[in-house]
């Protein structure tokens, strides 16, 4: 039976101490949940498993034995996966491809050999469960973010691997792919494999975990059996203090309408009309694929309207690139912030100061120590925990970088500020401070509109929840109306119908 563990690791960067003296296993046929704050150590511990990192001190041992692993692949020859929260995906080619990268079937003279490929990734996909969730002939650059994770999952799953991590592996999947993952890791945890399962969820967690290991600055706090344990307790190991009730606003008075949209159309939405007040959190509920975040990109100019009008304190809004809506006082924190939103190689300042340059200059120069003391101002009031303001932000943790973007539009102080997914992959403690912040925000007087697809989250921060379906709206609730139930039954109005419909022909 194999059994994964680390001994003794620790690792420094630039004399920041990301893990301390760690010591763990990991051991076949059970699921091991690695849990902790943005910070804690997480990230750091699976790259070491998977050879990105050398330790500062301490051993990885599979099966009794040490290993010294200077690269992934060297993890891989050992028959260790690790299934990363931001998958590599190689645009031009299929998923077929994608999979099976390095180990393409080839004909006599090295051709691809489509046939035997297409017939390997059918049957693997038949046998894995995800027939019906990803098509092998779509192209890399057409798969959707829950896609290309499901990619990721399947190059793991077709080697001999003896231990596979999955780090954040259901923040883009639908409900219907979550339950076949989570399916998977079951018959994953029979097969004898060691299973390491990160994630900020604690349904998940405690619907798949065997046991609870948690990690805080740096250090392991403790192990605990899943069914002898409660949320409660795993909170307070993480974050040091009791947050039972994680955060709920308190309606505030609200002013006069700030965004408005009137019959809007794109290409993925159809005659959306919705107004967000002055002081007021909106949120925008529905299922995966239900139109919000193409909504959202044409609001910002990102995506083409083809009708109707956005205005922002009753002036119309021409949106033909992003900056028209900077300029028109919107601000967009997109879902997908690594890709979307942040420099990864830049420093904080830069990514902070990003769209206030044009207030930052002096004839044609941009104020240094002006940019200098804006962005520190910022990083403090946000509570950013990085060593200072010139660190890059790809060495951020998820959730100082979502404050890191976040902070950029305070400095811009929009009049509406739209938020896709703003806690999507971030910790318990990093969001009770991102939920302070949007209170924050609405108590100014900006109109927030938030998507979220965590129905406590949306319940708890929401004035108005108005939900959408196949690219429209389905329906709008007060705050006093909203619940789960209510949610979802005008989440799947649409499709309800439909397939009553189709019953009674």
């Amino acid at each position: 039976m194999t059994e994964l563990s680390v001994a003794g690791i620790s690792k420094r960067f630039a004399g920041v101490r990301a893990l301390n003296d760690v010591t763990l296993d990991f051991p076949s046929g059970a699921v091991t949940a690695l849990m902790g704050e943005n910070g804690a150590g997480k990230s750091t511990l699976i790259k070491i498993i998977n050879g990105d990192y050398l330790p500062d001190e301490g051993e990885i041992v599979l099966d009794g034995r040490p290993l010294g692993l200077h690269s992934p692949a060297d993890a891989r020859q050992a028959g260790i996966r690790v299934i990363p929260q931001e998958p590599e995906i190689v645009p031009h080619v299929s998923v077929a491809e994608n999979v099976y990268l390095g180990a393409l079937p080839r004909r006599a003279g090295r051709a691809l050999d489509r046939a035997t490929l297409n017939r390997r990734v059918r049957a693997d996909l038949e046998r894995l469960g995800f027939e019906r969730v990803i098509d092998p002939d779509t192209l890399g650059s057409r798969l959707t973010p829950a896609q290309r994770q499901l990619v990721e999952i399947l190059r793991a799953l077709t080697t001999d691997a003896k231990v596979i991590a999955f780090d954040e592996p259901t923040s883009s999947l639908s409900e219907h792919e979550v339950d076949a993952l989570f399916a998977l890791i079951q018959r994953l945890r029979e097969d004898g494999l060691a299973v390491i399962y990160v994630s900020h969820r604690m349904q998940e967690i405690f619907q798949l975990a065997d046991r609870i290991a948690v990690l805080r600055d740096g250090g392991l706090v403790g192990v605990r059996d899943a069914a002898e344990t409660d949320e409660n307790e795993i909170v307070r190991m993480m974050v040091g203090r009791d947050l039972s009730a994680m955060f709920s606003r308190e309606h505030s008075a609200t002013g006069d309408v700030v965004l408005e949209v009137d019959h809007l159309t794109s290409d993925d939405v159809r005659d959306i009309s919705l107004t967000v007040h002055a002081g007021e959190v909106v949120a925008l509920a529905g299922l995966v694929g239900a139109g919000r975040s193409e909504l959202a990109g044409a609001l910002v100019g990102d995506l083409p309207i083809r009708s109707g009008e956005v205005r922002v304190e009753g002036r119309r809004v021409r949106l033909r690139q992003p900056s028209d809506a900077v300029r028109a006082g919107m601000g967009y924190a997109p879902e997908e912030r690594k890709a979307q939103a942040l420099l990864l190689e830049r420093s904080v300042r830069d990514n902070t100061s990003l769209v206030v340059l044009d207030r930052l200059r002096r004839f044609r120069f941009v104020r240094r120590a002006e940019e200098r003391r804006l962005t520190r101002e910022y990083v403090d009031r946000l509570n950013v925990r990085t060593p200072d303001i010139e660190h890059e932000v790809r060495k951020l943790s998820g959730g100082n970088q979502q404050k890191v973007v976040l902070a950029r539009w305070l400095a811009r102080k929009p009049k509406v500020l739209i938020l896709d997914e703003p806690t999507r992959g971030i910790d318990v403690g990093a969001k009770a401070e991102i939920y302070h912040l949007i209170d924050d925000l609405a108590r100014s007087g900006v109109a927030v509109l938030v998507i979220s697809s965590e129905l406590p989250e949306v319940l708890g921060l929401a004035d108005r929840v108005i939900v959408m379906q196949n690219g429209r709206i389905t329906g709008e609730l007060d705050r006093a109306d909203a619940s789960e139930e209510a949610i979802l039954g005008l989440a799947m109005a649409e499709d309800l119908t439909t397939s009553l419909s189709e019953g009674q022909q």
